[in-house]
């Protein structure tokens, strides 16, 4: 039962974040929160509770409140490396690896910003029911937002998955910010190979301690797929709608932010999610990858000299060279098909000559390229750039750098950057499928 009290006012200012408590003002409705930081401008008496759905209510406490205290806050499972994790439960568990980012972030009411948390608590205390289906270890791995987040890292974050895995780790996820969340997905999908369960990645478009914040919903759903096991690839979870009730598992390879600020940011080019999550309920679409009892296999090779490069009008020849200094890979998200101006056909012969692989993709938000339609992909293609059809740019530059790591023979990774890997190339569709 829980601990009523009967000095309201005084007993919440001694109250610390994370305590459950349920508050009933005289008119008699009952709020059933957790206590989450209030802002500076918050009066003294003033508790701001996180309720069930996700949003937060401000309320005033008056002397004849009735303020009832359900639980306090929870030791969190948690270790502050994987190799101290040395004796797992018995029963199936999760990693959780926070690298910061809005989902584990809350708002500096100093400076009105947000910014990474450091105490794993605080994640607890966000999300009381993180731990609800079985035990959650929380690892934290770095504390930044994910603009600072660089090819190296993904490389740590590979190995941590494969430490996880080797502990017993049921599934791994990975709490990230939702920027540069696309490029780490797609290089995961290339570093962690034969994963035995789900790797799943999840952002949040507001931190958990603001008012409707969709982590609220979004890591618990994706604590929830990588404890079911059925998956065996890199996946994003995250909103399918504006509202909380469907999420979508996006393949890790596929999946671009399109929006700056809605919950459902992010979505699958060229191809539906391979998954959704209604509640409880995982249902995942033919294409989806399960484990296949294949050994795991952390492939962290990775050559970060690849120059990633958006052609634009006026963008010369000159201008090209200047992203370029020791860069064996360059991607050029090109117009329409597939496309730069003629006038680059030579620098880019010489180029290729000189031993950089050159890959093209498109920045158009569908579809692919295609070298045969017209001339200039055609003397592109001659001049030896890769054409890498339906490949988002993030997707080809995570894979130019993992294609480089492998071979130092520019034939050789030609070949593998046109090879399906992870299942990053899409299925050709019948006209009349298409949307």
């Amino acid at each position: 039962m829980g601990e009523p009290t009967f000095d309201p006012r005084k007993k919440i200012r001694s109250l610390p974040v994370g305590t459950e408590v349920e508050l009933t003002p005289p008119d008699g409705r009952t709020w059933h929160g957790i206590i989450v930081p209030s802002t500076e401008f918050s009066g003294e008496n003033i508790v701001v509770l996180k309720l069930a759905s996700g949003y937060n209510v401000g309320l005033e406490v008056t002397e004849r409140d009735v303020l009832t205290v359900i639980s306090k806050p929870r030791r969190p499972r948690t270790s502050p490396t994987v190799e101290t994790v040395s004796s797992p439960p018995t029963e199936p568990w999760v990693a959780l690896l926070t690298t910061g980012g809005t989902i584990a972030s809350r708002v500096d009411y100093q400076t009105g910003g947000v910014k990474p948390v450091r105490d794993e608590r605080e994640i607890l205390a966000a999300f009381p029911a993180l731990d609800a289906e079985g035990p959650v270890h929380i690892l934290p791995v770095f504390e930044r937002f994910s603009e600072d987040i660089v090819p190296l890292d993904w490389v740590a974050l590979a190995q941590k998955v494969g430490e996880c895995f080797g502990l017993g780790a049921k599934g791994v996820v990975i709490a990230h910010g939702t920027d540069t969340l696309g490029f780490t997905a797609a290089a995961l999908s290339f570093l962690v190979r034969n994963p035995p369960g789900p790797v799943a990645l999840v952002g949040a478009q507001r931190s958990p301690d603001r008012p409707s914040s969709d982590g609220f919903t979004n890591l618990p759903a994706a604590i929830h797929l990588a404890r079911s096991g059925e998956l065996g690839e890199v996946v994003v979870v995250m909103h399918d709608g504006v509202s909380d009730d469907r999420l979508a598992i996006h393949r890790g390879t596929r999946v671009r932010k399109m929006h700056s600020s809605r919950r459902d940011a992010f979505e699958s080019r060229n191809a539906p999610p391979i998954g959704y999550i209604e509640g409880k309920r995982i249902e995942l679409g033919g294409e989806a990858r399960r484990p296949t009892g294949s050994p795991l296999r952390i492939d962290a090779r990775l050559d970060e000299r690849v120059a990633l490069v958006t052609y634009y009008p006026g963008l010369t020849p000159v201008r090209l060279r200047r992203f370029l200094r020791n860069e064996r890979g360059l991607v050029l998200a090109g117009t329409g098909l597939g496309h730069v101006a003629r006038e680059h056909l030579r620098g880019l012969r010489k180029l290729i000559e000189g031993g950089v692989t050159v890959g093209m993709t498109t920045q158009c938000l569908e579809g692919g390229t295609d070298p045969y339609v017209y001339a200039t992909g055609r003397d592109l293609l001659r001049a030896g750039v890769v054409y890498l059809d339906d490949l988002l740019p993030e997707t080809a530059y995570a894979k130019m750098m993992w294609a480089l790591g492998q071979s130092e023979d520019p034939a050789r990774v030609r070949a593998l950057l046109l090879e399906d890997q992870v299942g990053e190339f899409v299925t050709r569709r019948r006209l009349e499928d298409l949307p």
